[in-house]
Parts: structure tokens; sequence; C-alpha cells
């Protein structure tokens, strides 16, 4: 035989990667005429490894390229890494830190240089694994987001919308990073619980309450509620004179619904140089604005004596000067509120006003219809209208509040890693800054400055869908006007809008809005048609993965050499539904690993019969067994195929493991043998590789190759499976043989005994396969008779009229064994549900133990009623 005994997955992957390279099986072909299926992958961060989310979404977006393949499509799975601006530059100023200089002193020119060299050989280890987790993506389109093509589509994106009107470099506050000196987008922060102290101030007749106390130098605002009637006597632009940190000040009332009166006092001062919120009411109301706080974190002139203070260094000496004051009410140390940081450095965010490159957000565009509509309205109609469908649906509600609170989108940050804003700057005779936009540099350069920011690396990804379609040569003729780049791209008139977009939910709005956003406005065309949101992996006890519990994070490079990449993929999906987090743990992949087993044990059968039986002829079935299989194969054959369609890739995963399993290993393969069929029998093994082959590629085209099956074809390019035709009636017959089977087997266990006498009343199918119900219920043997059932035990999910003989000794030592369980099983359960009746054990005991107790005597309760039923069943003997 050539398939040894066992399985080894690292004997045969790579060579079968490889195999598929070799014959182009993943390379798209424009021309083929033939319907295309496109995929965009979300390109992962070329600085990190493959962790298991990154496992989840290839498998995912691999299974629907296979599927679209064997569905006659031409597919292309594009593929591509991010070069990860803000991640990389903290790398990268870190390393240059611990050398004892810093990115000024070597320039910019040579941080890119060096930059470079580091993304490069970490950028191949991610390609390395990408193709050990088997990604059919098609290699020789792979795209990179500072490639150079992508730049221009990045300029040509800038200019576009600079001339437009839409994008604008103008003051307004940001989320700034102290520690990396730049700003960093909304999806950058994370929030972190923290401890503190709130303080509750005097502020004039009113009091104030903040954790901050370094922020409010500046303030000389007072907002409340316009409708809240403790300050009825105040109007808006009223003003008083108060005793502050620095002395007197004169302060005015603002009015403004934006304060919630149920907080604290009802009252607050703003802060708008260094508060989202706080900014936006000095906005409305045109009021000033001043910088408390600089760059670093430290305290500036209008501190007074705190000036160059750290803020955490200052903040008690503040506190401590209100006090001598008397203006110190009230002291909360256990004030509990989140702290903004950079999910990158960790650095807390200290907002600022800034000069920042923006989006608009709400000015009107003219979109691909000739209507003339906000960037906002598109983002809604897009969804509204159905020319995008979010899956599952019920995040339609999560898009749509975010659409609505969308604010004007800051596009740039002060690294030197990314796309370099295509902006100059120089003075002009009048003394007055000139700025120039292009796609190029000016034509003239001398004079000008180059703009020292580069892009958000979600501006550049916005891109994605189209950018890496089109012609990359191409790009590079500046002479091309934009529009006949696209015009003169094969990849982009044949491959977009996109098929889908498979991502995990919880950037939704930080790149699959943003796509849309971009796109319909460069190319007057949607990004792609469907929008498929995964969940999180998540630890076994469903906690978040965490470097804090290392025993928490499951290595997929660690489980592919001792599991295989199969059993992995499968593992991911055992479970998996759109925006649903999975927990995932190992019992999972050893699980699966048993599954790929079964498959190959399978192969195993058929090759053994095959080398001694080879298969002539077209497949046609003529046991009952045959017809049979044949039915249940046609109909998971169809039912996987619409599944994988329609997104519902763990449903169709759980069919093929029950079919392969259950119907096909554990009971044709069986029953055939009593009657060979062997070119029946190669078609199932066939049929079953080729549907299973979206989901274990590797095991699958192994035994493909193995056994020189198909023609010697390659299974990768093989289309999915026709069906054949069989007997309804016939296939039904084995329904009732397997029914009667399965009901003796469960009795024999039940008693516990072996053989056994099975009788029946001139049942023909009985009679006519009694040599096959013999073997597989493992009885002594079969009789008809035409005498009544006197004795035995009635066979009831069947209307065949047969019965199992036994003995009355093995009712009775059954019947007291299961006396016996009865009375342990009472006795169990009143002994805690005694103890959950008991009020101080409720109260008392930890909350564990008493979920524990509560999930116990459930469980004893179930197996109390079934163990009834068998008891009752049985005692009619």
């Amino acid at each position: 035989m050539k398939l040894p005994k066992a399985y080894n997955p690292s004997d045969y992957e790579p060579n079968i990667y490889q195999m598929w390279l070799d014959n182009g099986v993943f390379t798209a072909n424009p021309s083929s005429k033939k319907p295309t299926f496109t995929i965009s992958m979300p390109p992962p961060n070329e600085t990190g490894t493959l962790s298991i989310g990154h496992a989840l979404f290839l498998t995912l977006q691999d299974i629907m390229t296979r599927h679209a393949r064997a569905s006659g499509m031409d597919a292309l799975w594009l593929p591509g890494t991010d070069h990860a601006a803000l991640p990389v530059n903290a790398i990268m100023e870190k390393t240059l830190a611990h050398e004892g200089t810093n990115k000024h002193e070597i320039g910019r020119e040579e941080f890119i240089r060096r930059t470079k060299d580091f993304v490069g050989s970490s950028r191949q280890t991610m390609l390395g694994q990408m193709r050990a987790m088997g990604a059919s993506a098609d290699w020789t389109r792979l795209r990179y987001t500072l490639d150079d093509a992508l730049n221009r589509c990045v300029n040509e994106t800038f200019t576009k919308m600079y001339n437009d009107g839409l994008i604008y470099r103008g003051a307004r506050i940001v989320n700034w990073d102290p520690n990396l000196q730049t700003t960093i987008s909304d999806d950058e922060v994370e929030h972190v619980d923290e401890t503190t102290t709130f303080y509750t101030f005097k502020y004039g007749p009113f009091e104030i309450g903040t954790a901050r106390p370094e922020t409010k130098f500046g303030d000389k605002y007072v907002v409340m509620h316009p409708d809240d009637e403790r300050y009825a006597q105040y109007k808006h632009g009223d003003t008083f004179e108060a005793e502050w940190i620095n002395g007197p000040i004169m302060a005015t009332v603002i009015k403004d619904e934006a304060i919630d009166p149920a907080f604290g006092t009802g009252v607050m001062t703003i802060t708008p140089w260094h508060s989202h919120v706080d900014f936006e009411i000095a906005e409305r109301h045109g009021l000033e604005k001043e910088q408390i706080i600089d760059e670093n974190g430290n305290l500036l002139a209008i501190a007074g004596e705190f000036k160059g203070m750290n803020i955490h260094e200052a903040r008690p000496l503040i506190v401590e000067k209100l006090r001598a004051k008397g203006l110190v009410v009230n002291e909360d140390a256990n004030y509990q509120h989140s702290v903004a940081v950079n999910e990158r450095g960790k650095g807390i965010i200290e907002p600022q006003i800034k000069l920042q490159w923006w989006i608009d957000v709400n000015r009107p565009v003219v979109d691909w219809n000739g209507h003339k509509r906000s960037f906002k309205e598109i983002l809604q109609s897009v969804v509204n209208d159905g020319d995008i469908t979010i899956i599952p649906s019920r995040f339609n509600k999560n898009y749509f509040h975010w659409i609505d609170n969308l604010r004007d989108w800051c596009i740039s940050r002060q690294i030197w890693w990314g796309h370099q804003v295509p902006a100059w700057y120089k003075t002009g005779a009048d003394g007055q800054q000139e700025t120039y936009v292009g796609v190029l540099p000016p034509a003239d350069e001398s004079g000008w400055t180059r703009d020292e920011d580069t892009l958000d690396t979600w501006f550049s990804s916005a891109l994605w869908t189209w950018s890496t379609l089109i012609d990359q040569d191409a790009a590079q003729n500046y002479e091309l006007s934009f529009e006949e780049l696209l015009k003169q791209s094969p990849d982009f008139k044949a491959y977009h809008p996109t098929s889908v977009m498979e991502t995990g939910w919880d950037i939704l709005f930080f790149w699959v809005a943003r796509m849309i956003l971009c796109t319909t406005y460069m190319t007057g065309q949607i990004p792609f048609k469907d929008v498929y949101l995964h969940g999180m992996v998540r630890a076994e006890d469903g906690k978040k993965m965490s470097k804090s519990r290392p025993e928490s994070i499951i290595d997929p490079l660690a489980v592919i050499p001792q599991y295989g990449t199969d059993a992995l993929r499968m593992a991911l999906i055992m479970g998996v539904s759109p925006g649903n987090d999975q927990n995932w743990g190992q019992g999972k992949i050893e699980a699966n690993r048993n599954f790929c087993n079964k498959i190959w044990n399978m192969a195993r059968y058929t090759e053994g019969v095959l080398e001694n039986n080879p298969a002539s002829g077209n497949p046609e079935p003529s046991s009952l067994a045959d017809h049979w299989v044949v039915m249940r194969v046609s109909e998971e054959l169809k039912t996987i195929d619409e599944q994988i369609r329609t997104y519902h890739f763990s449903e169709a995963y759980d069919r093929l493991y029950h079919l392969i399993w259950d119907d096909v290993a554990d009971w044709y393969l069986e029953a055939s043998k009593a009657e060979l069929n062997p070119a029946l029998l190669k078609w199932v093994l066939e049929t079953l590789l080729t549907i299973a082959h979206p989901f274990a590629p590797f095991v699958s085209e192994t035994i493909w190759q193995e056994l020189s099956l198909g023609d010697k074809e390659i299974l990768a390019t093989r289309l999915w499976p026709e069906t054949i035709a069989c007997d309804d009636a016939k296939a039904k017959e084995f329904e009732t043989l397997k029914a009667i089977i399965s009901e003796t087997r469960v009795i024999k266990a039940t008693l516990n005994f072996n053989g056994g006498l099975l009788k029946h009343s001139n049942s023909r199918i009985a009679s006519d396969n009694a040599s096959l119900i013999t073997k597989m219920a493992r009885l002594e043997s079969i009789e008809n008779t035409e005498a009544a059932m006197s004795s035995g035990i009635a066979l009831t999910e069947n209307n065949e009229n047969c019965w199992l003989e036994i003995s009355e000794e093995i009712a009775r030592n059954y019947l007291a064994s299961t006396e016996e369980k009865l009375a342990d099983l009472k006795k169990g359960i009143a002994t805690i549900s005694a103890r959950l009746d008991n009020p101080a054990y409720v109260e008392k005991a930890p909350e564990k133990l008493v979920s524990e107790s509560r999930a116990q005597l459930e469980q004893l309760r179930s197996e109390l009623v079934a163990t009834e039923e068998q008891y009752h069943r049985f005692k009619t003997l």
C-alpha cells in the first residue's frame, strides 16, 4: 500500500504546497472569461508573527477561495502586508535610543534605510507563516502598502481630495502621545481602568469636580445644562469673579446641552485645549482656547510657579495650594475612571490642539451617480440601499451609530515611516506661506520644503482593494492620468469590486468604513459586495489571550508541527459564527487531528479494496448501502456548497464531519464489505476528498496524489463534484436497517451482554439483510417466526416487528444495578438541594462554589430523568 498506517502531516505538507505553487494553482487569469471571485487579504503588520487571530482569517478566506475555484470561478485572493507605520516607527526609535542616538541625529534618509532593512526580513518570516497555513493566495500579485504604485494611489487620492476641498490643514484637537511624539488615531487608543482621586473644588459660587487639577489653570468658563433648574438664575454669558489657582479670575457662564446634570454637581469648567468634549463646546460657542501642557507632558508658563513641572509631579502640589486657599471641598480617593493610552507604546494620551491634515466628512462631494452628497451620506446609503451587505446584519446598527457620530478624520502623523504627506511649503515674496499639494513635487523645487509628516496607516490601507489591482508598471508612468491608469489595468477591470471583505468585527468602523469612503470617491465603485465579520479568538476560559497569561496563548506555529495544519484549520472553524467571539483550547486541535486520521484510514481502506478489486466502469449503486450513501453524499454536496457560499462555515464543516465520520466511515464502509462495489467506493472517496479540500487541503491533496486519483489531476483544481442517480426507496430501506442495527446495539450496550438473538415476524428487510444485520449488530443469529413476541425487548424505532431475545437473568441484573443508581442519584440531589436551600451557604460561600453546586444539581437531575426512562422501559420485561 502507498499510504502508511499513520498520517504524519510534516512528511507531506511542504511538498504539497510547493506542488501547488509550481503548477500555478493559485494564479488568477483575468482573460479566462470565467466569473470572478476576489478577496483582498487584510494586510497583517509585517513586524509580527502569526497569531491565532491571523490563523482564523487565513483559514476563512482560504476556504472561500478554494471553494470558488472548485465552483469554476477565476479566483483571486490577493495577499499583502502592511508597513505598520506606528509600531515599526516605535521599534526603530527604541532601537536608536539603545544605540545612544535618535532619528534626528541620523537623518530621515538613514532612518528610512535602516527601517527598510528591518521590515524586509520580518516580512519574509510572515509570508512563510502564511504559506504554512495553506493560504492559496496569488503570490505573483503580492502587494505591500508602501509599494511605489500604492504610493502613487495615495498621492492621487490626497491631491484630488485637497483640490476638491475635502482635505484641509487646520488646528483641531487630536490624540497626542508624549512618548512617541505623534498624533494617533482613535482606533489606536485603548482605555485602561484606574483608581485615582476625584476632587471637588469651590469655583466662585459653584462647586466643580475633576480628576485632573493640573489642566485647570486656564479654566475661565463654567458650563451647565440650560434646563438645569438649580442654576436657572444664571444666564448664558453672565460673568463673575472667582479666586483660583494663581489668583482671582473673571469667569463666564456657558449653557450647553452636552453637560450631564446628573454627573457631580451638574456644573463643570472646561479646558478646550486638552479635552475632546471641551474643545467641541468651545467651538460651538467661539470660546478662547489656551494650551496648559506642552507636547512632553510638562506645564507651560500659564501654570506660574509650576511651569516646567511634569503634570504627575505637579498634581499633588496644585491640590495643596488649593487646599491652603480653602478651595478644596471634597476628595474621593477611590474614584474609578478609564485612562486613554496608546496601545502601541502605552503612553498616556494628552489631547492637544495641533495643526494637522484632516478629511472633512461633512462637505458635499459629487458621487458616481452625479449626486452631491457628503461622505457621511455616502457611507449610509451603500448599506441602506443594499450595495454592501454586512454579515451579521446586527452590526448594521453599530455601523450607522459610528457614521452618525463621525468626526473629521485626522490623517497626519509626526513620524517618518510611512507615506509622506504630498505637500510642500515656501514663503512667498509677500511673506505669506504658500502651499503646494501634488502627486509629484513642484516642477521648480527651489525654495520648497516638503511636509515632514506621514499619513495615517488607515489612509493608505483605505485604498487597498483597488490600489493593489492597478497595473504596477503602468503606475510609474506619470504621463498617464489616474483615470487612464484604471482603464488600462486588466486586474482592476476584472476583479473590482471585490467579492467579500473578511475581517474582524472590531475594525468595522476604522477600516471597512474608510475603504468605502475612499474607494467610492476615487473609483466610483464600492470596494466589496459583502463584509463578513469574524469574532475574536479567546482563551479556553473565555478571557482574552494575553501575554500576561502565557498559558492562555496558543501559537499556531507551535501547533502545526505537532498536529498538522489541517487540524488547526478545522479546529478554528468548529463553532465559528459571524460577529461572535469563540473560546478555543487544545481539545479542539486534538479532536480534529483525530478527524484527519479518520479521513486517512478511510482512504487506506479504499486503497486496500481497489488494490485487489480494481474499479472499472462508471460508479453505479447496487446494494441498499450503495443507494443510501449516494443519497447522503448527494444531499450534503448541495448543502455544504450552499452553506459555504452563504458564509455558514461552521455548519458546512459540521455536516462534512458527520458525513465522513458517521455516515461513511461508521456505516457505509462496514456495510460495503458485505457487497463490494469498487467503482462506487472510489467515487465516494474522490467526492469526499473534493468537498473536504477547502477545509483540510493538505490531507485531502496528499491522499489524492498518493493514490493517483482523478486521472492524476491536482485536487486543488478539481471542480465541485456532480451527483449521481440513486433509488430513493432502496436508500430508505437502508435507513430502516440502520435503525434496527442501532437500536439493537443500544440495548445490548445498556444491558451489557454479547451475542443475542434477533427475531422478526416476516420482515422482508430483516430476512434479505440478515447477514449484514448479524455482522454489524454483533448478533449470534436472526430468526423469522410466525409467533408473536412473548418475551424480549421490542425494537420501537422501526415498523419491522423485530425484537431482541434476552434472558431473565440479564434483565434482573440490569434492573438491580439501575435501582442502585437511581437511589444514589436521588440521594445526591437531596444533599445538594439542601445545601442550596440554605441562605447562609448561598450568601457566604464563594460564588464559584455556589455556581458549581447549581451546575452539579442540574446534571444529576438530567441524569435521573434519563435513567428513569431506561429503567421503566426494561422493567416491562
